[in-house]
């Protein structure tokens, strides 16, 4: 589902499209490690590996190839360009996730440490570039897609494949590495679809084999052999029954529309095979999904490989206490689960989730409420259209340990809603419980509202939030916007309320901690941030006049007790609050937009400005000279600066031969202090302070870095501009 609200703020508006710092790898932090679904591979960003092709990115920006990968940037390959990936654990198999030119299609060439293999890996924009035009907001999106191979030979951690474009151009975003087992053999007593007529060959039609096995195997178990099997239209009466492969790499069903029925009397046990459709459009109205309906009480869905299709599981009728675990749901055009309303003690957990269409996995409490049910530790990553995480009303609901990273646009990380979309629709009761969930890069900005959506967002778009909404141990990281969102997406200014934030981790948000825009209240203890971009709390009810929010301090709270001064606009990532101004005594360079020739890896520029001594800028290694250039928003007296590495005693003592220059129009650039060698050392706090002549004014302040004795690279934690000597 996707917020739709076309009503504007009457104020003028600040619209941030990109924001090229502070970008990092998807890792859940430390403090937090059993976040997200435990996977049995691993994955390698394409920006990390060797390469001859282009790296783009970052970019945040709706409708980009960079903002729909994963971090945000990707490698672009010409004919004859690779990209070389270091294996990070022993596997026999890769998945790839690329994009190529809309439609166009071809294949990569694949190399094991040097050698081609004569399998090739094919690649088309048949499934990606979907338009949605009736929802409003909504781009051509969906660019990337995925790609499977079994390599046919074992790699270990330290080999190397590369990938090489042949007569297309490929971006690639990422690949994982997997070991996969052997196919599992059939279970005595189970009916095999081949003897039934199924063609494992993928030529004939097997439906009505996989119906006969279905009606025979009543209470056992129907036997899916290695092969490939395609399906014409779908199964019904699914009932007391499990259906198993042997693995979701060797029993692959080509179908679009597997299972089709309003109602089950349950015990369905689906498990280990793949079925991969061949939707190519988002048509609401067609049933394109491998679940569509009930599979009634006591079943469950594990192990599968699901693709190419509408949505994996649109659930509604009777699934009380369905289990959904261990699969992988990608290149949907649309959801990936949504619990469609009558959901009793439905768990969803360990899934892995990339390139959605709409939101990742959804509770909607259409016709009946959704109650007792739960998102427990899915890794979701790439949801190109809405939410990671959505719950549109229900009963105690939990949503906890969840890894959630690069949401784009209209959507948040985690949006916790009362938007009902149709009636008879069910509002948030009971206690929803956010736990020790951790985002990554997510919100965005929603062109229909022409502001932000926060990485998390409470939401009473058509009622007021009556339910007790929890919200614990959260880690955000790297939000383009705001870390916690409250709102009334309707524009009628319903109370956002009965919410508490109890243990928070914020860091590098871009614009606020707290973006409070609709009447209500909320506790808030134990919330730490760094790194915040322009203040601490947006606090600006809409519509005016509506009422206030109330921010309650529950104590052990830092890092965010400033307060956006101007209501008539939006702030920008990283632009600071206008009121106060820096002064004689402030930093000039906090928070400002940085740039530089080169970085090396997740070490951007805007981590020289952040305000944490403990992140960093590094340029591109063994490329002197390189340069960081600073705008410090208009021209300024600067008489003093101050240039750290982290403090740590790891980071050993070191000489950099820095030149500072600076720019009035950021074009021309004069040289203020000439080439001079600045030692760091740990025994100093890893600080060097550089005085500037009197009478220096400089709107951008560059400093180029032509030597370091302890790193083949430029290295600023901070760069300090100040107006006082």
């Amino acid at each position: 589902m996707h917020p739709t609200r076309t009503s504007v703020r009457l104020m003028p508006v600040a619209v941030a499209v990109a924001l090229a710092a502070g970008l990092v790898t998807v890792t859940a932090p430390a403090a937090h490690a059993a976040a997200g679904a435990d996977l049995p591979f691993t994955s390698v960003e394409a920006e990390s590996a060797t390469t001859t092709g282009t790296a783009i990115g970052p970019d945040l920006t709706q409708g980009t190839l960079a903002s729909e990968a994963s971090g945000r940037r990707a490698v672009r390959l010409g004919a004859g360009q690779r990209v070389e990936f270091t294996v990070p654990r022993a596997a026999n198999a890769v998945n790839l996730a690329y994009s190529v030119p809309d439609g166009q299609s071809g294949t990569l060439d694949v190399y094991v440490n040097g050698q081609k293999l004569a399998k090739t890996l094919p690649v088309t924009s048949k499934y990606s570039y979907v338009d949605t035009g009736w929802i409003t907001g909504s781009k051509t999106h969906h660019f990337y897609d995925n790609a499977r191979l079994l390599l046919g030979r074992d790699v270990q951690a330290g080999d190397k494949v590369a990938f090489q474009a042949t007569g297309v151009q490929v971006t690639v975003d990422v690949t994982d590495f997997e070991q996969v087992a052997g196919a599992a053999g059939q279970p005595a007593g189970s009916v095999s679809v081949v003897s039934k007529g199924a063609d494992p060959t993928g030529q004939g039609d097997s439906t009505q084999a996989f119906r006969d096995a279905v009606a025979a195997a009543r209470g056992g178990v129907v036997w899916i052999p290695p092969g490939e099997y395609r399906l014409t239209s779908s199964l019904s009466g699914v009932q007391n029954v499990t259906l198993q492969g042997a693995g979701h790499w060797h029993s692959i069903v080509r179908s679009s529309r597997f299972i089709d029925q309003t109602g089950s009397s349950g015990n369905v046990h689906i498990k280990d095979f793949a079925v991969i459709g061949e939707v190519t459009e988002r048509v609401d109205s067609n049933p394109d999904n491998f679940v569509n309906g009930s599979l009634g009480p006591n079943s469950s869905v594990s192990g599968m490989w699901l693709q190419h299709l509408k949505v994996g599981l649109w659930l509604t009728g009777t699934n009380d206490n369905l289990v959904v675990e261990n699969n992988r749901f990608l290149d949907m055009t649309a959801d990936g689960l949504n619990l469609n309303g009558n959901a009793r003690g439905v768990k969803v957990r360990h899934n892995f989730l990339r390139n959605q269409g709409d939101d990742a996995l959804a509770m909607w409490s259409l016709n009946a409420p959704d109650v007792g049910s739960s998102f427990e530790n899915n890794t979701i990553t790439q949801p190109n259209l809405a939410n990671g995480i959505a719950i549109y009303g229900g009963t105690d609901i939990t949503v906890r340990g969840n890894l959630i990273s690069d949401t784009n646009a209209l959507g948040s990380g985690i949006a916790i809603s009362n938007q009902k979309f149709l009636d008879p629709f069910h509002p948030l009761s009971g206690t929803i419980t956010v736990d020790g969930n951790t985002l990554v890069r997510t919100g965005a900005m929603n062109p229909n509202w022409n502001h932000p959506m926060g990485a998390l967002r409470v939401d009473s778009y058509d009622s007021a939030i009556e339910a007790q909404v929890r919200i614990t141990n959260t880690t955000v990281t790297d939000s383009p916007y705001s870390a916690f969102e409250f709102v009334s997406g309707g524009g009628r200014g319903f109370a956002a309320k009965n919410i508490t934030v109890d243990g928070a981790t914020v860091r590098n948000t871009g614009t606020v901690v707290v973006q409070a825009e609709t009447p209500g209240a909320a506790a808030f203890r134990d919330v730490t941030a760094t790194g915040v971009g322009a203040a601490g709390v947006y606090n600006c009810p809409y519509p005016a006049g509506s009422g206030t929010f109330t921010l309650t301090d529950g104590g052990g709270n830092s890092g965010w007790s400033s307060t956006w001064s101007d209501c008539s606009t939006w702030p920008q990532p990283g632009q600071g609050n206008p009121d106060p101004d820096p002064g004689e005594s402030g930093n000039l360079a906090k928070g400002r937009p940085a740039t530089a020739t080169g970085s090396q890896d997740v070490y951007t520029p805007g981590k020289a400005v952040d305000g944490d001594a403990a992140t960093y800028w590094e340029s591109a290694n063994h490329a002197f000279p390189q340069a960081l250039t600073v705008d410090l928003g208009s021209s300024r007296t600067v008489r003093r600066l101050v240039l750290k590495l982290p403090p740590s005693a790891a980071w050993g003592a070191r000489t950099q031969t820095v030149t500072v220059l600076g720019s009035t129009d950021g074009s021309t650039y004069s040289t203020v202090v000439g080439a001079t060698g600045h030692r760091f050392d740990p025994a100093t706090g890893n600080t060097v302070t550089v005085p500037l002549p009197a009478g220096t004014s400089l709107r951008h302040l560059r400093l180029s870095v032509s030597a370091n004795t302890g790193w083949p690279a430029a290295q600023f934690s901070e760069v300090e501009a100040y107006s006082t000597s």
